[in-house]
């Protein structure tokens, strides 16, 4: 009876949310966001805008990144649910928009990314 119970816990939970975050192996992940975004105390903007502080951030308002409409009006505020489902697929969650990425789609290394990103506050350092 008990396992039943734990395992009807774990079917209801998100996919994300079932994997431990790893934010070393976040690192990595990154490593192929890097030709378009930047996070740290020295980020700007590039080819996407910088990622520091992403979360809890309204969609389309880094100063100086020239968003598509579509991100700017979309009223996304990025919390870990809305961006796992983002990064698997950029345009099926937000139509028009400007990231040329076809998705990253392994529920590990979504959670791992997270994990590398929820480090950088707004000003780029790593929160204690």
């Amino acid at each position: 009876m008990l396992r039943a119970a734990a395992l009807a816990a774990l079917i209801v939970l998100p996919a994300s949310h079932g994997f431990a975050q790893d934010a070393e192996a976040g690192k990595t992940v990154f490593n192929q966001c890097r030709a378009c975004h930047q996070v740290g105390e020295t980020a700007k903007n590039g080819a996407g805008p910088l990622l520091n502080g992403l979360f809890g951030r309204k969609a389309g308002t880094v100063e100086g990144y020239n968003y598509s409409e579509a991100n700017k009006k979309s009223g996304v505020t990025w919390d870990e649910a809305n961006f796992a489902t983002y990064i698997k697929d950029p345009k099926a969650f937000m139509p028009g928009n400007k990231m040329a990425y076809v998705g990253l789609k392994d529920e590990k290394r979504v959670a791992d990314l997270i994990a590398f990103l929820k480090q950088y506050g707004p000003d780029g350092k790593i929160k204690p």
